[in-house]
Protein backbone atom coordinates (compact mmCIF):
# COMPACT_ATOMS: atom_id res chain seq x y z
CA UNK A 1 0.00 0.00 0.00
CA UNK A 2 1.37 3.13 -1.53
CA UNK A 3 1.57 6.01 1.31
CA UNK A 4 0.84 9.64 1.08
CA UNK A 5 1.43 12.85 2.57
CA UNK A 6 -0.98 15.49 2.27
CA UNK A 7 -0.15 18.95 3.86
CA UNK A 8 -3.34 20.88 4.34
CA UNK A 9 -5.51 18.43 3.79
CA UNK A 10 -7.82 18.77 6.31
CA UNK A 11 -9.54 22.08 4.38
CA UNK A 12 -12.34 21.82 1.28
CA UNK A 13 -10.19 20.78 -1.36
CA UNK A 14 -7.53 18.50 0.98
CA UNK A 15 -11.24 16.48 2.52
CA UNK A 16 -12.39 15.58 -0.93
CA UNK A 17 -8.77 13.99 -2.53
CA UNK A 18 -8.06 12.31 0.78
CA UNK A 19 -11.53 10.56 0.48
CA UNK A 20 -10.28 9.23 -3.21
CA UNK A 21 -7.42 8.19 -2.18
CA UNK A 22 -8.19 5.89 0.50
CA UNK A 23 -11.33 4.97 -1.77
CA UNK A 24 -8.39 3.92 -4.38
CA UNK A 25 -6.68 1.68 -1.37
CA UNK A 26 -3.93 4.44 -0.47
CA UNK A 27 -2.31 4.98 2.89
CA UNK A 28 -2.98 8.86 3.69
CA UNK A 29 -1.83 10.72 6.08
CA UNK A 30 -3.39 14.17 6.74
CA UNK A 31 -0.45 17.06 8.36
CA UNK A 32 -2.97 20.60 8.75
CA UNK A 33 -2.27 23.30 11.45
CA UNK A 34 -6.25 23.40 11.54
CA UNK A 35 -6.12 27.24 11.09
CA UNK A 36 -8.71 26.94 7.83
CA UNK A 37 -12.64 27.52 8.53
CA UNK A 38 -12.98 24.42 6.44
CA UNK A 39 -11.12 22.15 8.21
CA UNK A 40 -14.18 20.50 10.47
CA UNK A 41 -14.49 17.05 8.31
CA UNK A 42 -12.47 13.92 8.64
CA UNK A 43 -12.34 10.79 6.90
CA UNK A 44 -11.94 7.93 9.71
CA UNK A 45 -9.96 5.70 7.57
CA UNK A 46 -7.03 8.45 7.17
CA UNK A 47 -4.59 9.63 9.81
CA UNK A 48 -4.46 13.36 10.94
CA UNK A 49 -1.62 15.00 12.37
CA UNK A 50 -2.12 18.76 14.03
CA UNK A 51 1.05 20.45 12.66
CA UNK A 52 2.57 23.18 10.59
CA UNK A 53 4.62 22.77 7.86
CA UNK A 54 7.21 25.36 8.90
CA UNK A 55 7.47 23.78 12.71
CA UNK A 56 10.95 22.51 13.38
CA UNK A 57 9.41 19.17 14.28
CA UNK A 58 7.41 18.74 10.89
CA UNK A 59 10.50 16.86 9.80
CA UNK A 60 9.05 13.89 12.13
CA UNK A 61 6.62 13.39 9.95
CA UNK A 62 8.28 12.66 7.12
CA UNK A 63 10.76 10.82 8.94
CA UNK A 64 8.36 8.46 11.11
CA UNK A 65 5.64 8.31 7.72
CA UNK A 66 7.90 7.88 5.13
CA UNK A 67 5.65 8.74 2.44
CA UNK A 68 5.96 7.37 -1.50
CA UNK A 69 4.11 10.47 -2.30
CA UNK A 70 3.44 14.35 -1.35
CA UNK A 71 0.27 16.27 -2.16
CA UNK A 72 1.25 20.02 -1.04
CA UNK A 73 -2.03 21.79 -0.53
CA UNK A 74 -1.12 23.67 2.87
CA UNK A 75 -0.86 27.57 1.65
CA UNK A 76 -2.37 30.92 3.09
CA UNK A 77 -4.81 31.34 0.60
CA UNK A 78 -6.02 35.08 1.02
CA UNK A 79 -5.58 38.17 -1.68
CA UNK A 80 -6.72 40.64 0.69
CA UNK A 81 -4.27 38.93 3.77
CA UNK A 82 -1.52 38.97 1.25
CA UNK A 83 -1.86 42.04 0.63
CA UNK A 84 -2.02 43.33 4.13
CA UNK A 85 0.66 41.16 5.25
CA UNK A 86 3.43 40.06 2.60
CA UNK A 87 5.73 38.29 4.67
CA UNK A 88 3.37 36.06 6.56
CA UNK A 89 2.37 35.28 2.89
CA UNK A 90 5.75 34.47 1.79
CA UNK A 91 6.36 32.30 5.11
CA UNK A 92 3.68 30.47 4.28
CA UNK A 93 3.61 29.85 0.76
CA UNK A 94 6.85 30.31 -0.08
CA UNK A 95 9.56 29.17 2.55
CA UNK A 96 6.96 26.72 4.11
CA UNK A 97 6.79 25.34 0.23
CA UNK A 98 10.74 24.72 -0.14
CA UNK A 99 10.97 23.47 3.26
CA UNK A 100 8.71 20.42 2.37
CA UNK A 101 10.37 20.40 -0.88
CA UNK A 102 13.76 19.75 0.81
CA UNK A 103 12.01 17.18 3.12
CA UNK A 104 10.54 15.63 0.03
CA UNK A 105 13.81 15.22 -1.27
CA UNK A 106 15.64 14.25 1.87
CA UNK A 107 13.28 11.52 2.42
CA UNK A 108 13.38 10.47 -1.19
CA UNK A 109 9.73 11.03 -1.98
CA UNK A 110 8.50 9.65 -6.08
CA UNK A 111 6.73 12.84 -6.87
CA UNK A 112 4.91 16.25 -5.09
CA UNK A 113 1.66 17.28 -6.24
CA UNK A 114 1.13 20.85 -5.72
CA UNK A 115 -1.87 23.25 -5.74
CA UNK A 116 -1.41 26.28 -7.47
CA UNK A 117 -3.79 28.62 -8.82
CA UNK A 118 -5.56 30.89 -11.48
CA UNK A 119 -3.99 33.86 -10.23
CA UNK A 120 -0.36 33.27 -11.28
CA UNK A 121 -1.65 34.49 -14.61
CA UNK A 122 -2.88 38.12 -14.13
CA UNK A 123 -5.37 39.58 -16.46
CA UNK A 124 -5.72 37.34 -19.58
CA UNK A 125 -4.70 38.39 -22.77
CA UNK A 126 -6.16 35.87 -24.65
CA UNK A 127 -9.16 33.61 -23.41
CA UNK A 128 -9.22 30.47 -22.57
CA UNK A 129 -5.94 31.08 -20.89
CA UNK A 130 -3.80 28.25 -21.51
CA UNK A 131 -0.66 26.99 -19.88
CA UNK A 132 2.04 28.91 -21.94
CA UNK A 133 -0.01 32.38 -20.98
CA UNK A 134 2.61 34.93 -19.95
CA UNK A 135 2.46 34.99 -15.68
CA UNK A 136 2.12 38.61 -14.90
CA UNK A 137 0.82 38.51 -11.60
CA UNK A 138 -1.68 41.43 -10.23
CA UNK A 139 -1.26 40.11 -6.26
CA UNK A 140 1.22 39.10 -3.80
CA UNK A 141 -1.25 36.19 -3.30
CA UNK A 142 -0.27 35.24 -7.09
CA UNK A 143 3.34 36.51 -6.71
CA UNK A 144 3.79 33.62 -3.91
CA UNK A 145 2.18 31.01 -5.54
CA UNK A 146 4.35 31.80 -9.14
CA UNK A 147 7.21 31.38 -6.73
CA UNK A 148 6.55 28.33 -4.90
CA UNK A 149 6.15 26.66 -8.76
CA UNK A 150 9.74 27.85 -9.58
CA UNK A 151 11.28 26.25 -6.27
CA UNK A 152 9.28 23.32 -7.17
CA UNK A 153 10.65 22.96 -10.77
CA UNK A 154 13.96 23.66 -9.71
CA UNK A 155 14.07 21.31 -6.59
CA UNK A 156 15.09 17.98 -8.50
CA UNK A 157 12.01 16.58 -7.24
CA UNK A 158 9.44 14.90 -9.60
CA UNK A 159 6.63 16.85 -9.81
CA UNK A 160 3.02 17.90 -11.25
CA UNK A 161 1.89 21.38 -10.67
CA UNK A 162 -2.19 21.81 -10.92
CA UNK A 163 -3.21 25.51 -11.54
CA UNK A 164 -7.02 25.49 -9.92
CA UNK A 165 -10.05 27.52 -11.37
CA UNK A 166 -12.72 28.41 -9.07
CA UNK A 167 -13.05 25.61 -6.95
CA UNK A 168 -16.33 25.07 -5.62
CA UNK A 169 -18.34 22.19 -3.67
CA UNK A 170 -19.78 20.38 -0.29
CA UNK A 171 -17.84 21.09 2.68
CA UNK A 172 -16.84 24.75 1.38
CA UNK A 173 -18.04 27.53 3.65
CA UNK A 174 -18.83 30.91 3.13
CA UNK A 175 -16.51 32.33 5.71
CA UNK A 176 -12.70 33.80 5.16
CA UNK A 177 -11.59 33.57 1.53
CA UNK A 178 -14.74 31.69 0.44
CA UNK A 179 -15.70 31.76 -3.03
CA UNK A 180 -18.74 33.57 -4.55
CA UNK A 181 -20.20 29.72 -4.81
CA UNK A 182 -20.20 28.88 -1.42
CA UNK A 183 -21.64 32.40 -0.60
CA UNK A 184 -24.42 32.18 -2.45
CA UNK A 185 -25.49 28.36 -0.93
CA UNK A 186 -25.24 29.90 2.48
CA UNK A 187 -27.24 33.21 1.85
CA UNK A 188 -29.83 31.01 -0.05
CA UNK A 189 -30.27 28.25 2.07
CA UNK A 190 -30.64 30.80 4.99
CA UNK A 191 -33.08 33.84 2.82
CA UNK A 192 -30.47 36.47 3.36
CA UNK A 193 -30.08 39.27 0.79
CA UNK A 194 -27.54 38.63 -2.08
CA UNK A 195 -24.97 41.36 -3.32
CA UNK A 196 -23.32 41.24 -6.90
CA UNK A 197 -20.09 42.91 -7.52
CA UNK A 198 -20.33 44.97 -10.79
CA UNK A 199 -23.11 44.07 -13.66
CA UNK A 200 -22.36 39.84 -13.17
CA UNK A 201 -21.29 39.95 -16.50
CA UNK A 202 -17.90 39.01 -15.23
CA UNK A 203 -17.30 35.46 -16.06
CA UNK A 204 -15.34 32.30 -14.43
CA UNK A 205 -14.36 29.11 -14.74
CA UNK A 206 -16.41 27.06 -11.97
CA UNK A 207 -14.76 23.92 -11.29
CA UNK A 208 -16.59 21.02 -9.23
CA UNK A 209 -14.48 19.99 -6.51
CA UNK A 210 -14.75 16.01 -6.95
CA UNK A 211 -13.06 16.46 -10.55
CA UNK A 212 -10.32 18.24 -8.88
CA UNK A 213 -9.88 15.20 -6.67
CA UNK A 214 -9.86 12.91 -9.40
CA UNK A 215 -7.48 14.97 -11.59
CA UNK A 216 -4.96 14.81 -8.21
CA UNK A 217 -5.54 10.90 -7.80
CA UNK A 218 -4.61 10.72 -11.80
CA UNK A 219 -1.31 12.66 -10.97
CA UNK A 220 -0.62 10.09 -8.54
CA UNK A 221 -1.72 6.80 -10.22
CA UNK A 222 0.19 7.94 -13.64
CA UNK A 223 3.82 7.99 -14.62
CA UNK A 224 3.51 11.81 -15.86
CA UNK A 225 5.48 13.95 -14.05
CA UNK A 226 7.30 17.43 -14.93
CA UNK A 227 4.14 19.11 -15.98
CA UNK A 228 2.25 22.15 -14.94
CA UNK A 229 -1.66 21.77 -15.95
CA UNK A 230 -4.64 23.46 -15.64
CA UNK A 231 -7.92 21.91 -13.48
CA UNK A 232 -10.88 23.58 -15.14
CA UNK A 233 -14.07 23.11 -17.21
CA UNK A 234 -12.98 25.52 -19.87
CA UNK A 235 -16.04 26.83 -20.08
CA UNK A 236 -17.12 30.52 -18.77
CA UNK A 237 -20.27 31.37 -16.33
CA UNK A 238 -21.18 34.26 -15.84
CA UNK A 239 -21.88 35.85 -11.81
CA UNK A 240 -25.99 36.46 -13.01
CA UNK A 241 -25.61 33.10 -14.82
CA UNK A 242 -24.46 31.24 -11.44
CA UNK A 243 -27.09 33.09 -9.67
CA UNK A 244 -29.99 32.34 -11.70
CA UNK A 245 -28.93 28.61 -11.57
CA UNK A 246 -28.59 28.51 -7.92
CA UNK A 247 -31.80 30.65 -7.16
CA UNK A 248 -33.44 27.97 -9.69
CA UNK A 249 -32.30 24.93 -7.39
CA UNK A 250 -33.09 26.85 -3.93
CA UNK A 251 -36.21 28.10 -4.64
CA UNK A 252 -34.80 31.52 -4.10
CA UNK A 253 -36.68 34.50 -5.10
CA UNK A 254 -34.47 37.50 -3.59
CA UNK A 255 -33.39 39.46 -6.64
CA UNK A 256 -29.87 40.17 -6.31
CA UNK A 257 -28.26 43.69 -5.11
CA UNK A 258 -25.47 44.98 -7.62
CA UNK A 259 -22.69 47.12 -5.90
CA UNK A 260 -19.99 49.51 -7.49
CA UNK A 261 -17.77 46.84 -8.92
CA UNK A 262 -14.56 45.75 -7.25
CA UNK A 263 -11.62 47.74 -8.27
CA UNK A 264 -8.72 45.02 -9.88
CA UNK A 265 -11.36 42.48 -10.36
CA UNK A 266 -10.46 40.80 -13.72
CA UNK A 267 -13.36 40.53 -15.83
CA UNK A 268 -13.29 36.93 -17.70
CA UNK A 269 -11.29 34.63 -16.51
CA UNK A 270 -11.76 31.35 -17.89
CA UNK A 271 -8.86 28.37 -17.72
CA UNK A 272 -7.89 25.75 -20.99
CA UNK A 273 -7.76 22.16 -19.95
CA UNK A 274 -6.63 20.63 -22.87
CA UNK A 275 -3.42 19.47 -21.79
CA UNK A 276 -5.67 17.97 -18.50
CA UNK A 277 -7.95 16.17 -20.94
CA UNK A 278 -4.95 14.65 -22.82
CA UNK A 279 -2.21 14.03 -20.16
CA UNK A 280 -4.66 11.68 -18.33
CA UNK A 281 -7.64 10.82 -20.94
CA UNK A 282 -10.40 12.66 -19.34
CA UNK A 283 -13.19 12.73 -21.39
CA UNK A 284 -15.26 14.96 -19.34
CA UNK A 285 -16.54 17.02 -16.12
CA UNK A 286 -19.62 18.01 -14.16
CA UNK A 287 -20.97 21.15 -15.43
CA UNK A 288 -22.29 23.57 -13.33
CA UNK A 289 -25.89 22.53 -13.58
CA UNK A 290 -25.17 19.14 -11.94
CA UNK A 291 -22.27 20.22 -9.68
CA UNK A 292 -24.52 22.87 -8.12
CA UNK A 293 -27.87 20.63 -7.86
CA UNK A 294 -24.94 18.10 -6.11
CA UNK A 295 -24.29 21.24 -3.60
CA UNK A 296 -27.61 21.38 -2.53
CA UNK A 297 -28.62 17.98 -1.85
CA UNK A 298 -30.03 17.18 -4.63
Amino acid sequence: MEKILITGGAGFIGSHITDILIENGYSVLVADNYSNKNSGYRNESAEYIETDILSPHFEDVFREFAPDFCIHLAAQASVALATKDPEYDAMQNIIGSIKVLELCKKYGVKKVIAASSAAVYGNPKYLPVDENHSTEVLSQYGLSKLTMEKYIKLSGVDYIIFRFANVYGERQTAEGEAGVVAIFNSKMKNNEQIFINGDGEQTRDFVYVKDVASAVLCGVKSDIKNETVNVSTNKAVSINELFRVMASVYCYNLPPIHNEARIGDIKHSILNNEKLRKLFSISEYCDHHTGLRALAGF
